[in-house]
């Protein structure tokens, strides 16, 4: 591996841009599709986007920043290993777009560590000896940037357990996340080709603003959409039967409950608690005071999307 530059040597904003300049560890899970929290849609925006855009910091995130110098020192003292910081951006000799920003590397030996902060409600996804999937492309990509033997995981469990994973080189599973990463480096960022779409929000937010104005002078052809088009009306029709299924067992649990604001059931708690809102009556506002309505009342256009069946 190559050192691409140091971290004491560049500011946050600078850190920031150089990750833009390749793919990292955190990126991988979402690549190909293990990270439940972000997309590879996602990354495709943080990689084609010039302005630094980092991501809303949360109680969560501080606490791991925070907390990673405790876990290093509790790995250390657990497994008798010492660690150091990398305080560096490295790159793959072969793949210079792969990109790795270590928590520490341990000394003498092939081998590194990565530092997690985990809520105790996800303490079930590291029962018996599991790694969340997301975590192990992580490892695996810093494994194929590094060319290092093996990787260690280390979980703080808030109040609840300390954790070490150890998981193994696998070239297999390298030469996979290699092949994917190269293809959604060269076909879809160097390009700029959208990446497939993948259900998020973000992504349909992000298809509004790239075709904003609808031509109403313009119609095609859906050509090779039938058996999709199919599926999605037996969907909506299953979404429908789904709903009113879940709304029949709301009101049963309403009709048990009557005034009482809470109840409990096994590993459920429910509420049906008053809350009080206050709504501006833009009808009311309309009629008696139209020049205050127009003042502020401004026109929002968008796109509608609906299917139907001819």
């Amino acid at each position: 591996m190559k050192r691409l530059v140091s971290l004491n040597d560049i500011s946050h904003d600078e850190w920031l841009m150089y990750r833009k300049k390749g793919i990292t560890g955190t990126d991988a899970g979402a690549i190909v599709g293990l990270n439940p929290y972000t997309s590879a849609f996602d990354v495709y925006m943080d990689k084609v986007t010039k302005e630094v855009k980092e991501k809303e910091d949360n109680e969560a995130m501080r606490l791991g920043r925070d907390m990673e110098e405790y876990v290093a020192r509790r790995f250390c003292e657990e497994t008798g290993m010492k660690v150091r910081r990398a305080n560096a951006i490295y790159q793959n000799d072969d793949y210079e777009f792969m990109l790795a920003d270590y928590d520490r590397l341990i000394v003498g030996a092939q081998a590194g560590l990565e530092c997690k902060t985990v809520s105790p409600y996800l303490q079930d996804k590291w029962k018996d000896g599991a790694i969340p999937l997301h975590y192990q492309m992580q490892v695996q990509h810093y494994l194929a940037v590094s060319g290092y033997d093996c990787w260690y995981v280390a979980a703080l469990i808030y109040g609840r357990e300390f954790i070490i994973r150890k998981i193994k080189r696998d070239e297999e599973v390298i030469s996979n996340l290699i092949t994917i990463e190269s293809r959604f480096w060269k076909e879809n960022v160097c390009k700029q080709n959208i990446p497939d779409p993948d259900g998020s929000d973000n992504y349909t937010d992000a298809i509004a603003n790239l075709y904003r104005n609808a031509k109403t002078d313009k119609a095609i052809e859906l050509f090779g959409y039938e058996e999709q088009l199919n599926r999605r009306q037996e969907l909506m029709q299953l979404i429908d039967k789904l709903e009113k299924e879940k709304t029949e067992i709301d009101q049963e649990i309403k009709l048990q409950m009557k005034d009482a604001a809470y109840a409990q059931a096994d590993r459920f708690r429910v509420s049906w608690t008053n809350t009080d809102s206050q709504r501006l009556d833009s009808k009311k506002l309309k009629e008696e005071a139209p020049e205050i309505y127009n003042k502020y009342s401004k026109v929002i256009s968008s796109r509608r999307f609906t299917v139907k069946v001819a």
